[in-house]
């Protein structure tokens, strides 16, 4: 007997269920119903097995015989084909998806590792689980990922291009580490764009313009105010818009470890100007009005900024933004570069900024950081106030006679304290 597609397809439905058989195991069931089902039909251990190929017309007349074939030399090498295959499934039902693991990597990994977790978790559900979500982890190859960075580049935003990468990358090397996958695809993949670090500060008649025109731009007061107090505080754009209510003691704002950079917590001085920023809220001190049901109150986010500025300021000769800050465009950390470069020109010396700023300094990270636990308050206070006057005389055309402050070690602290503004 020759199975031919002619001869399956005029079989009708017997009384009870029947096997025609090809040769050597090679068979074709057919139930009462008109199911008709291939099988290789085989004995190991001596027992009988059935190994289902595939239902006809699904599963054509070819498609079955080259099944069969590949099991039969399974067989031939002395293996139970039905065995590794029930193997095989075990194994696809223990791999993940790409949406599932998404899940289990922010929850159990960068939740508790990256402080940014949440921009972590948005890049990876809108470029990756958009397009992998209902594929198996273990079928994803570094063409994959190629194609896909592609894509991200081409629609003008390879930056964030570089941020999948990383994001990815990341994921799938916790994916070895948890025995989901035997290696990354994705090492020593390179960045699909140079990033180029940025130089950009404000001018004073910069500083000028973005402190008046800011008030006329379409955006929320809380980001406002949020902008302005980078430039005033010269913080990271993070910790200032992620502020809170009991972070604020008197005339001074602790930022926690749990919120710095860093991790190590950071004290900054609050002067006038600040406090009027700050204003008397509650809770987060720039509240986002997003709220999803039943969740707690949150903060806005460093991108909502970042949006802000681009949607009131062209940041391309093709962007048609209305231009209502009137400088050359810049992001909210230009403003706490363009803080530290004013101090420095001011004679603040590099380790008091650093200090302002909460950077790791090779003082702080050596011997002598353990044995000085001194707080450099007093310097810190002098700074930031001699730097709201400076500020303060250039958003108001008041002319000022800056006076160097001396540019000491840390150890010479009162030496400090005969610097100012006038």
């Amino acid at each position: 007997m020759k199975f031919t597609d002619l001869y399956i397809k005029k079989m009708s439905a017997p009384k009870k269920k029947t096997y025609i058989r090809e040769s050597d195991g090679f068979t074709l069931r057919i139930m009462p119903s008109g199911v008709k089902t291939f099988l290789f039909i085989y004995t190991f251990d001596g027992k009988r097995r059935e190994m289902n190929l595939g239902n006809y017309p699904a599963t054509s007349l070819a498609e079955a015989k080259l099944k069969y074939g590949t099991e039969k030399k399974i067989l031939a090498q002395g293996k139970d084909p039905a065995a590794q295959e029930r193997e095989a499934k075990e194994e696809r039902k223990r791999t993940p998806f790409i949406k599932e693991f998404v899940d289990e990597f922010i929850s159990r990994y960068a939740k508790e590792h990256n402080r940014g977790w949440g921009e972590i978790e948005r890049a990876l559900k809108a470029e990756i689980v958009s397009r992998w979500g209902k594929r198996k982890i273990t079928d994803i190859k570094r063409r994959d990922l190629v194609l896909v960075l592609d894509e991200i580049k081409e629609r003008g935003a390879p930056v964030m291009a570089n941020r999948v990468l990383a994001y990815t990358r990341k994921m799938f090397s916790w994916a070895v580490e948890r025995a989901v996958l035997e290696v990354n695809p994705f090492l020593m993949m390179s960045r699909p764009t140079k990033e180029l670090t940025r130089e950009r500060t404000l001018n004073e008649l910069e500083i000028k313009s973005f402190w008046h025109n800011l008030d006329d731009c379409k955006m929320s007061e809380q980001i406002k105010r949020a902008l302005k107090l980078i430039l005033v505080l010269g913080q990271r754009p993070g910790e200032i818009i992620g502020m809170q209510r009991h972070e604020i003691k008197g005339d001074w704002w602790e930022i926690p470890a749990s919120r710095s950079k860093n991790r190590q917590s950071h004290r900054v001085f609050l002067t006038k100007t600040a406090k009027q920023l700050i204003g008397e809220g509650e809770g987060f001190i720039f509240e986002s009005p997003v709220r999803s049901s039943g969740n707690p109150a949150k903060s806005y986010e460093v991108r909502t900024m970042t949006h802000d500025i681009k949607a009131n300021l062209p940041h391309t000769p093709e962007s048609k933004v209305a231009d209502r800050i009137k400088i050359p465009h810049f992001t909210p950390h230009d403003l706490r570069r363009t803080a530290a470069t004013r101090w420095a020109e001011m004679g603040i010396h590099g380790d008091l900024i650093d200090r302002l700023q909460n950077h790791i300094t090779k003082q702080k990270q050596g011997v002598g950081h353990i044995y000085n636990r001194y707080s450099y308050e007093r310097e810190k206070q002098q700074a930031l106030e001699a730097w709201e006057r400076k500020l303060i005389s250039i958003i108001s055309n008041i002319e000022s006679k800056v006076i160097a402050m001396r540019t000491c070690q840390p150890d010479c602290v009162n030496d400090f304290s005969a610097s100012e503004v006038r």
